[in-house]
């Protein structure tokens, strides 16, 4: 009976976020025009030689991507935390963990799987071989999700404080350069012809440890700013 009562909670916050961004869809969408904006912007300024765009493309891909989830977090939490529907989470008497973590997944399927569907678009402005599409993909998705995990833990902590872009910014970017150096390198050696599996498995690793220990860290934080 417990178990059932969870699940409805964590699909009713599922269901609720889900319609939230569907009235609010022009706003999801932000992430990815920027993330286009950026990948544009590269070409026109270094010029429109293949092979340079070709050698560098991985990297613009993902700091785009990065740059555009960045864009993207603040929001994880503001607008509840705003109308108070983040406190009646918090005294739920479900686990915190597990509806902060449906949270963290609509967030993720609003934000970053949008940059995930354009990202090979991007890549072919950028004359990214196709055969690396592949990697890419699976790349950006062990990658975002990681991102969004630990990027849920640093809005909580900074949830109580008003202007906390600057102050988010900094406590997240740190986080970030690990998983950008493991997810670009799978791709470069990727590129170079290399064996690539391994950054891949290490990022599997990781998210597989940010499943567990994020949305307990998540719940903790909110818990402590929110009180």
């Amino acid at each position: 009976m417990r178990y059932g009562t969870t699940t409805s909670a964590c699909a009713a916050v599922i269901r609720r976020d889900l319609l939230l961004t569907w009235r609010r869809r022009g706003d999801a969408l932000n992430p990815a025009l920027f993330a286009i904006m950026v990948v544009v912007m590269f070409p026109l300024a270094l010029g429109p030689e293949p092979n340079q765009l070709a050698n560098i493309s991985v990297g613009i891909v993902f700091v785009a991507v990065l740059l555009a989830g960045l864009l993207a977090l603040d929001t994880l939490f503001r607008g509840d935390h705003e109308d108070g529907t983040l406190e009646q989470i918090v005294l739920s008497p479900h686990p915190l963990s597990l509806l902060l973590g449906s949270k963290i997944l609509v967030h993720w399927l609003s934000t970053a799987l949008p940059l995930i569907v354009i990202s090979p678009a991007l890549a072919e402005m950028l004359h990214l071989p196709r055969a690396v599409m592949p990697v890419l993909i699976v790349a950006l998705t062990l990658a975002t999700l990681l991102l969004s995990l630990l990027g849920a833990v640093c809005v909580a902590l900074t949830i109580g404080m008003r202007r906390s872009g600057m102050l988010l910014a900094l406590l997240v970017l740190p986080l970030y350069v690990p998983v950008l150096i493991f997810a670009a390198g799978a791709c470069n050696a990727a590129q170079m012809g290399l064996p690539f599996l391994a950054p891949l498995l290490w990022l599997g690793a990781a998210l597989a440890l940010a499943l567990v220990l994020a949305p307990l860290a998540c719940s903790a934080a909110l818990r402590i700013s929110i009180t």
